[in-house]
């Protein structure tokens, strides 16, 4: 798909091809805003206005700038090499990463979450002097106000200095309160700093420092950023807002799109009052409004404006009288019915007998067309209880509770155990696992005999023999659970957390039990909290289980459940049940907005616990209710998110012991307290199954992933779809140390009078400790190392190697995305060096030399010739293999033969791994899968 704006209409066309100068798009709900923003950075390239790298793409969650970016892949014919689209948070995280000595932070800093904030606090509060915030029976209690506190001052552009001046022109009672405040959020500022650390609100403030007391920095970002591209608009703060305006100087070429009606995010800091700021700040601006909507249809669209006008005089539309109105393309009238129940029981079954009445009604659709809708979670979890007594398949897409997933707590508890063997509550849990197979009923004579004799249950199951009925299968299966946990303790006191996770899932059966269930979501989870632990090791000095646990602990008890990212676009067919802020951004054929009932929705206006004080505020605070007004805008949200049908359901009983009242918003909308006849339980008509398990396959191909595919699909399953964390070996930490080393090495070194010693020292400190056997190889490995970049060292400077410059930059680990036949292929060159009539292409490789390159060799240089033709613009007349344990290079150069058959190779193999049903295919490459040991297909090689 290439880029034709002849399919949009006349207000999209305007907007995709705006020349120069500040564009307000107001895009109402369904109309298109994000195709808008993603064609105009496409015209932008390909009409010469500016390079990939020239155009600043800035949205608000990682799904949305990987989607933006996808969308803008398709687009461009050839592949580019470096897009800006990303978050606020990691482009500012990027800026400061490139320039943070220039402002005295390290390079190397941290990024701390709202709960790793919380456990800093704690394991420093006695440098918080505190009184009104430290209850003597729960001095903890305002941590997290605090942490939530110091956020929204940042969100503000409200420093510790600001705070302070502030304080000490406060009279009256509350100026020991509002002193201790200001002290508290230089004590944490400071404490931030000595750790390393940032949050996410110094990530936006330190790039403003930057800009402001670096103007030559300022001006180059300014200069190589010719647009800016914002998406939600609406949702951007005080400060976000603040770094759009000192960067889009002079030009201002600021491209935002947004919708005050789907303003959201008042929690987050957003600022409502960012829109009006807008327009006064640019009042040359064009103002541009999308009112075409190709999601609903008309009557639904005329219900929910009707809806919205009620949050006037505080709209754009009431202020700057511009028709936002929103016109169905969709041809046809949608449903909308209000049900009203007794109790919530018949609210919650009558909403699944009317997704199963409206299947049987048309064949063609599937659980994936059906949303349910809540304000809170709670309300989320119990139709998921719901859903889950009647068989219906769904996914609960919370943002948090990780930590109680099944696979998940499976794991913590068998760490529990091995931290404290004493701990029964983690040993029943780890006995009951699935995998081990272990009867309940002998469980439970374990347990009984434990409370008899006083025992816990890890002694009981020292003593088996003393407990009577047990069967010699159990007996046998605990005995090999016990060895397990010798290894494992053992093992946790010397390796990182993460080794201790593989060996455990390895040698308990339990990967392989997750492997045969099959279920996609288990390895999302394992996947997350495999990262977590990762991240847990890269940032303590003490990465073993012990600390780890302690981590977990404290999270606990400072509220966290464990962040859960998901994609509501990937995974089998199932009925999607979400909170409305979750949805945002979502599209269903039907929607079901359920539990409407006051204080459900809207909710009971519930302050921060510690307020700003109005004399520090830098938004404009709009006059009225602005909690009701949010609220509305947020049901507001919620109906539009559907095509065909809006179901908006109720009760009389909730478990409380008054009637609830029908929510104000359903009176608003004409609705009363009818009761709904509860329905019988209906079953589906059509005999075959509605479900069906289908695998998002990856959007980006690489040529590993290529070689995998090839090698045995199952396996590219296993590592591209499922995810499943694999041990490490040796080889692979050793490669890796030699690529960083070199990059450091020829990056920073190349241009200045070196000697070995410098080298030498690079190769220790980027020496990766990690999946040695033993002490005797990593000695060996170490020494290869040192051997090779001798050689290396010698032959770098005796060529006088001299490395190409992009952007600027070095040209190492060259990353690009180059599109064959309509696909995107991605990778990273590890150099390019300049030659007299062109470029040499170099790729590192450890291990042997091979002594001649067969096809299949030469086919990972042969794309990064294809991407240095294509993308980068330059005219490769070498492509070298360069094997360090032996100093030695295998050069050659791919002719246009040679790179059209590749091309054709890579477009078939695509093709088949789009089809593919991803069956093994078993032989000597078993040998040395990663997955053998959990992989029934895998054939054993004498």
């Amino acid at each position: 798909m290439e880029l034709d704006i002849s399919k949009l209409n006349k207000e999209q066309k305007q907007a995709v091809t705006f020349e120069q100068g500040p564009v307000l798009i107001v895009a109402g709900a369904g109309t298109g805003k994000t195709t808008v923003i993603t064609n105009r950075l496409a015209y932008l390239i390909q009409n010469k206005k500016a390079k990939p790298e020239e155009i600043l793409a800035l949205t608000f969650t990682n799904k949305a700038a990987q989607e933006m970016e996808e969308r803008v892949d398709r687009l461009l014919p050839y592949g580019y090499i470096d897009l800006w689209i990303s978050t606020f948070h990691s482009f500012c995280n990027r800026i400061l990463k490139e320039n943070a000595l220039d402002i005295g932070l390290s390079a190397d800093f941290k990024l701390l979450d709202e709960t790793a904030a919380w456990l800093l606090i704690k394991q420093n509060f006695d440098r918080f002097k505190l009184n009104y915030y430290k209850p003597r029976s729960t001095p903890f209690k305002f941590i997290n106000a605090l942490v939530s506190h110091f956020s929204r001052c940042k969100d503000q552009g409200i420093y510790p200095e600001d705070y302070l001046e502030y304080s000490k022109k406060v009279e009256g009672e509350d100026e020991e309160r509002i002193k201790e405040l200001a002290e508290a959020y230089q004590s944490y500022q400071k404490l931030l700093l000595e750790n390393n650390s940032l949050d996410f609100g110094d990530l936006i403030n330190y790039c403003l420092e930057l800009f402001r007391k670096r103007p030559l920095i300022l001006k180059r970002y300014r200069e190589q950023f010719k647009y800016i591209l914002v998406d939600e608009f609406q949702d951007t703060n005080w400060s976000q807002y603040e770094l759009l305006k000192i960067l889009a100087v002079p030009k201002n070429n600021l491209f935002v799109s947004s919708d005050d009606d789907q303003s959201i995010f008042k929690f987050r800091g957003a600022s409502f009052s960012n829109i009006l700021q807008f327009r006064k700040d640019y009042p040359e601006a064009k103002e541009i409004v999308l009112v075409d909507n190709y999601r609903s249809c008309q009557n639904i669209l005329d219900s929910a404006y009707k809806f919205i006008q009620l949050n006037n005089p505080n709209r754009l539309e009431y202020v700057s009288k511009v028709n936002k109105r929103l016109l169905a393309d969709y041809k046809g009238k949608g449903i909308i019915e209000h049900l009203h129940f007794n109790t919530i029981e018949q609210e919650l079954d009558s909403v699944i007998n009317k997704i199963i009445e409206l299947m049987n009604q048309d064949k063609e659709l599937t659980f994936n067309d059906f949303a349910v809708l809540t304000r809170i979670n709670e309300t989320a979890n119990a139709f998921a209880r719901n859903c889950e007594r009647n068989n219906i398949p769904y996914q609960f897409l919370a943002s948090k509770g990780l930590y109680s997933k099944p696979v998940i707590l499976d794991i913590i508890s068998y760490f529990k155990l091995l931290d404290n063997h004493y701990e029964s509550s983690s040993v029943y849990r780890v006995l009951s696992i699935p995998a081990l197979k272990i009867p309940h009923e002998d469980i439970a004579k374990i347990t009984h005999y434990s409370y008899k004799k006083f025992k816990s249950v890890y002694e009981t199951l020292q003593e088996l023999p003393l407990v009577e009925g047990l069967s010699q299968k159990s007996v046998n299966k605990i005995n090999n659970l016990l060895d397990l946990i010798k290894k494992h303790t053992q093992l946790s006191s010397e390796k990182n957390v993460s080794k201790v996770l593989l060996y455990f899932l390895e040698d308990s059966g339990y990967l392989k039990y997750l492997t045969k269930l099959d279920k996609k979501e288990n390895f999302d989870f394992l996947n997350q909290f495999f990262k977590k632990i990762k991240n847990f090791e890269e940032s303590s000095n003490d990465p073993l289980l012990k600390g780890f646990i302690e981590e977990v602990n404290l999270e606990l008890e400072a509220g966290e459940q464990g962040k859960i990212d998901f994609d509501p676009e990937q995974g089998p067919e199932v009925v999607r049940i979400m909170t409305v802020h979750t949805a945002k951004g979502l599209e269903f054929k039907y929607v079901f907005l359920i539990s409407l009932v006051d204080r459900k929705f809207p909710t009971t206006n519930r302050k921060e616990l510690i307020e700003i004080p109005e004399e520090l505020v830098k938004d404009i605070v709009p006059k009225g209710d602005m909690h009701l007004e949010e609220e509305r805008r947020l049901f507001y949200v919620g109906m539009t998110r559907t095509k065909k049908g809006l179901f908006l359901t109720s009760a009389d009983d909730y478990g409380g012991k008054q009637a609830k009242k029908l929510s104000r918003f359903l009176i608003e909308l004409g609705y009363n307290k009818e009761i709904t006849k509860a329905d019988k339980k209906i079953k589906l008509e059509s005999k075959e199954q509605k479900t069906k398990s289908r695998f998002i396959l990856p959007n980006y191909f690489s040529f590993t992933q290529l070689s995998n595919f090839r090698d045995c699909p199952l396996k590219y399953k296993f590592s591209y779809i499922l995810r499943i964390p694999t041990k490490g070996k040796a080889v692979f930490s050793f490669g890796r140390t030699m690529h960083n080393t070199l990059f450091d090495f020829v990056g920073q070194y190349s241009d200045k009078k070196t000697n070995f010693q410098d080298l030498l020292k690079i190769y220790k400190k980027r020496w990766i400790d990690e999946w040695y056997e033993n002490k005797s190889q990593k000695e060996e490995y170490y020494k290869t190392g040192q051997e090779s970049l001798k050689n290396f060292y010698d032959d770098f400077l005796e060529k006088k190697s001299s490395v190409l410059l992009i952007s600027g930059q070095p040209a190492l680990e060259q990353k690009f995305n180059l599109k064959i036949g309509g696909y995107t292929i991605n990778g990273a060159i590890d150099r390019i060096d300049k030659l007299d009539d062109g470029v040499e292409i170099i790729d590192y490789k450890t291990g042997s030399a091979k002594e001649k390159l067969k096809d299949d060799d030469k086919e990972q240089l042969l794309i990064y010739q294809i991407a240095a033709e294509q993308v980068f613009n330059l005219n490769p007349k070498k492509l070298t293999y360069y094997y360090l344990d032996q100093g030695k290079e295998i050069p050659f150069l791919g002719t246009e033969q040679d790179k059209e058959k590749l091309k054709e190779k890579i477009i078939s193999q695509i093709k088949e791994i789009k089809k593919s049903n991803f069956n093994p295919t078993s032989g000597w490459q078993c040998a040395w899968c990663d997955f053998k040991n959990i992989c029934e297909f895998a054939r054993t090689i004498k």
